[in-house]
């Protein structure tokens, strides 16, 4: 089903953890699967993979129209919520001098917080590095945040060079003593 050998080993984990701790099990009501930031990766590499799904399933046309970044939030919510149990969403940043930012996504267990963009057009696509930068600066004190994952839906191509992009966005930070790891997942 996924090309992704990792998606795989993801959802065969969430299958075998289904079967042990699911509904009807003695061992609890109350299961949780423990993830970490590379499976939550893992899981937005499939992204393109659940679209496609839902938009040729059925005879009537697509389902899915990812038409703006809310339109993303929302898939990316409904991919990630069953077996992310502490997923919480728009969660405000403390305020950074006279600004504050409104993350997506943020796991406090694996302490990955999410960020999902969608490029609208060519100028967009240009502008997105210093957008990202902006955002790492905003997210790079926040508590419950050891890893940040941006997330982009380009379905026009409008980033000029993606390698360019993920090299500049791609690494670990320390800030004021503090660990921050970024990561690029560009689809479709």
């Amino acid at each position: 089903m996924f090309r992704n050998s990792e998606a795989a080993k993801v959802c065969e984990g969430i299958a075998a953890a289904t079967r042990k701790y699911g509904a009807g099990s003695e061992a609890t009501s109350d299961w949780r699967v423990v993830i970490g930031v590379e499976q939550i990766s893992a899981a937005l590499d499939g992204f393109q993979e659940c679209v496609r799904y839902l938009n040729i399933r059925r005879s009537k046309g697509a389902i899915l129209q990812l038409e703006n970044e809310a339109d993303v939030q929302d898939a990316l919510y409904l991919m990630l919520r069953p077996w992310i149990t502490d997923l919480v969403t728009e969660n405000p940043t403390d305020r950074t001098t006279n600004r504050y930012a409104i993350s997506d996504f943020i796991c406090p267990a694996a302490r990955v917080l999410i960020e999902a963009k969608y490029i609208r057009d060519k100028e967009h696509g240009r502008a997105i590095s210093r957008e990202l930068h902006d955002d790492i600066e905003m997210y790079r004190r926040h508590p419950q945040c050891d890893h940040l994952i941006f997330f982009i839906y380009d379905p026009d191509s409008n980033i000029p060079d993606e390698t360019q992009l993920a090299t500049a966005i791609c690494e670990e930070r320390v800030i004021g003593g503090c660990a921050l790891q970024c990561r690029l997942i560009i689809k479709p």
